[in-house]
């Protein structure tokens, strides 16, 4: 009989992918053994290219000092640009409309101060009752920003009783019960906890409809799952880079405003010195004159070395192309889906829906022994060098990404955990 670990060396032999997971520095144990890491919806690995591009940046500070913001391979003054166009790819949008910069939860603060204008008729905002809480506590706080209690202003959408994940039906129904007082639709394109992938053309169709501004947090969705927010007409979306972008811990994050709100200079902002007009920045004048775009909401020249690790990595995105990567993701947690159904048929099950266009890269697991157990097991995994991570209460996430892992990663991941299960 072929084993799991057999027919995985069968796909990744046949995997046209395969080559770039020798791109990456992928994690060792402390006696240098190697891991089996499937935690690329936390923390992407290393790319090789980013000690180079990192290196490259030093050298340039060391030999040319403030030369380096116009002179060199790679001038600093301009250095954000060159990110526009492979970030619009990956989320659907004209480069004129993405920006690299800040971190996720800044770039929301910044654009909430402009697209939550809550007056007499309208001030509720839509969210979901799990949102990640860095969402729910920037939330928040802007109501208070305007004097408001967010008890009146938020409006939760949450799964069905004894369900995971959440309705697309639901949710339109919800939007549609508060249209007259919906200022703002916040959702995640993939749910953090269940790995779910919202519907989210129907969804901003469905705010947009009501009247709402529409807004995305594209964490765990930006380099996992296709997206078009350009056709989907939403208002705003943010992002990080350091999970599937695998950008490096704390990598500068990103943002995207729609074509409609392009010249949209009399949008309430919070301005800086880099979000002003490129051609008159350095004019140093009093009056603040927003660029058009998304760079229009920059506030400060953004941090070289931070930078060079994505751009590593977006390379890699480049040469791989979204429809193959999309491709081999699906294969590798259909993979998944079998090995569970046949090796933890009752001991496991999956909350992330199974339906290829409802699921990305991660597979949430729960194990159905008792919480207990789930914690052990998790932990046990661990120490056998399967990294995954864990969510409470009782949530085990893994997530084979397309650009570097296999499918024997997803072999030996499960028959870790069904060994690990059937010892207890």
């Amino acid at each position: 009989m072929t084993t799991a670990l057999e027919r995985a060396r069968a796909l990744d032999a046949a995997d046209p992918l395969a080559g770039l997971r020798l791109e990456f520095e992928l994690p060792v144990d402390d006696d240098g053994s190697p891991q089996t890491y499937l935690c690329g919806n936390s923390l992407g690995p290393l790319p090789r290219a980013a000690r180079d591009r990192v290196v490259q940046v030093l050298d340039d500070w060391g030999r040319r000092a403030v030369r380096g913001h116009h002179d060199g391979p790679r001038p600093w003054l301009e250095s954000h640009a060159p990110f526009a166009a492979p970030l619009a790819a990956l989320v659907g949008a004209d480069p004129a409309d993405v920006v690299l910069m800040n971190s996720l939860t800044v770039n929301l603060h910044l654009l909430l101060v402009s697209f939550y204008r809550p007056d007499a008729a309208r001030s509720a905002i839509l969210l979901e009752r799990g949102a990640f809480p860095s969402d729910q506590y920037a939330v928040e706080s802007q109501v208070r920003l305007h004097g408001l209690d967010p008890a009146q202003c938020l409006v939760y959408a949450e799964p069905r009783p004894g369900e995971d994940a959440l309705r697309s039906e639901d949710v339109e129904a919800l939007i549609a019960r508060h249209a007259p007082r919906l200022a703002l639709v916040l959702l995640p394109g993939v749910q953090y906890r269940t790995g779910q992938v919202l519907d989210m053309e129907r969804l901003t169709a469905a705010g947009r409809a009501a009247g709402a501004v529409v807004g995305w947090d594209l964490a765990h969705a930006i380099g996992n799952v296709p997206l078009a927010l350009a056709e989907w007409g939403a208002d705003f979306a943010v992002w990080c880079s350091y999970k599937y972008l695998c950008g490096g811990p704390g990598a500068l994050a990103g943002a995207f405003v729609s074509e409609r709100h392009r010249h949209a200079f009399g949008l309430p902002r919070l301005a800086g010195w880099w979000g002003h007009d490129r051609h008159t920045r350095f004019e140093m004048g009093p009056q603040f004159v927003p660029m058009p775009g998304a760079e229009g909401w920059q506030l400060s020249n953004p941090p070289v070395l931070a930078m060079a690790p994505l751009a590593a990595s977006l390379e890699l995105f480049q040469r791989a192309g979204a429809e193959r990567l999309r491709a081999k993701s699906l294969a590798l947690t259909a993979f998944a889906h079998d090995l569970l159904d046949t090796r933890l048929a009752g001991r496991v099950e999956c909350l992330t829906p199974r339906a290829p266009a409802a699921r990305g890269c991660q597979l949430s697991l729960r194990v159905t022994a008792s919480r207990a157990v789930a914690r052990r097991s998790f932990e046990a995994l661990l120490a056998r060098g399967v990294i995954g991570d864990w969510r409470e209460p009782d949530v085990i996430r893994i997530a084979p990404h397309p650009l570097y892992n296999a499918y024997a990663d997803v072999a030996v991941f499960v028959d870790t955990l069904a060994g690990i299960l059937e010892g207890e």
